[in-house]
């Protein structure tokens, strides 16, 4: 009986000393009260009294394929050498790819976002303002399953000036994609152009060369056929001649058959022409196609480059701070905080016992 009395059952001790403990917190019950009424009225202060974050939002997607048309003047498909249609997705890549831009987004932190500033934050080192720019601004696409959907969002303190920021950044964007294209036509309408100046020049050098070639050869068939007194053509009646020797008879070493007088009525002929472009067969073609390429203009309020399926609006809920979860958490970190001071007020006092 005097073993089991010498040795105390363990959970017991726990049992009086949870016991003991509870009584020593209870005894300090004002100071865990008080501490958590301090934490919970300056999470509630910071709560009600702290500005209020405004969050703007913009949706952009592909443009529809007439708001592109006017990039696809003198685009056909169907012709030999013709330029490639632009699709909607490579006019919507191009928005995008500005849209995404660091290029852009320093423009509006440097145009838009630092003279916005107090004087007193813009003095703040330029490294730090531009990540909070960054906060402030994001592009993403919200939807997986619709990657083309972007979201432009702002946060700040003022609603209006929130959603003016998302729609002035998503024209700037637009206006930068439109100048991407509209170089883009402009650079290939031009080589369009050159290439078929340079295919007309070709053709008339070489018909100007072939009437020379042509004028030569004349020249020779008329010299034999004076040599051989034939001035008028020598053709057998009721005879068939075949292809090989009409060819020969009109263009090849039996020119001189058709006698001096009509070769020298046709030397006359192609020594005062003036112009061989009506013998020109592809000529009036490419004429066609210049005149047309030089006519081209694109009026960039005649294009979109993207569709805004929905403009930013000022918003009129705050999405920051979320004051009841900031109030709720300030009471239960000052109850903790309260219950961790007691808990060390008791230890001191029993250290010092």
């Amino acid at each position: 009986m005097q073993d089991k009395d010498t040795h105390p059952n363990p959970y017991r001790d726990d049992e009086i000393d949870l016991v003991e403990l509870f009584k020593a917190l209870w005894q300090q019950k004002l100071i865990i009260i008080g501490i958590t009424i301090v934490v919970t009225v300056c999470a509630a202060a910071y709560a009600f009294l702290s500005r209020p974050v405004y969050e703007a939002r913009a949706m952009v997607l592909p443009p529809f394929l007439s708001d592109i048309a006017a990039y696809n003047a003198g685009r056909n498909a169907s012709t030999q050498n013709s330029l490639k249609s632009f699709s909607t997705e490579d006019v919507y890549a191009v928005f995008t790819r500005n849209l995404k831009s660091l290029s852009l987004r320093r423009a509006f932190f440097q145009d838009v976002y630092l003279p916005s500033l107090t004087e007193t934050r813009r003095a703040s080192p330029e490294d730090r303002l531009w990540a909070s720019f960054n906060d402030q601004l994001t592009v993403r696409a919200p939807d997986k399953q619709q990657p083309d959907m972007l979201e432009v969002r702002v946060e700040h303190e003022d609603a209006e000036q929130a959603a003016s920021w998302v729609n002035d950044f998503v024209a700037r964007a637009a206006s930068a994609a439109k100048d991407d294209m509209q170089r883009n036509v402009i650079s290939e309408i031009d080589a369009r152009i050159r290439s078929t100046e340079r295919r007309i020049a070709s053709l008339r050098s070489t018909a100007s060369q072939r009437r020379q070639d042509r004028i030569a050869v004349l020249q020779e068939a008329l010299v034999v056929a004076k040599a051989v007194g034939m001035i008028t053509p020598q053709v057998t009646a009721g005879r068939t001649s075949s292809s090989q020797e009409l060819e020969e008879f009109v263009d090849g070493s039996l020119t001189y058959m058709r006698g001096a007088k009509a070769i020298e009525a046709e030397l006359a002929v192609l020594e005062a022409r003036k112009s061989d472009d009506p013998f020109i067969s592809e000529l009036r073609s490419l004429q066609e196609e210049l005149s047309f390429l030089n006519t081209i203009e694109i009026d960039p309020n005649t294009v979109a480059v993207f569709r805004l399926d929905s403009a930013a609006q000022p918003p009129q809920t705050p999405i920051k701070p979320k004051k009841m979860m900031i109030v709720a958490l300030g009471l239960v970190l000052g109850g903790m905080l309260g219950i961790f001071v007691a808990l060390i007020r008791v230890m001191v006092r029993r250290s010092m016992s």
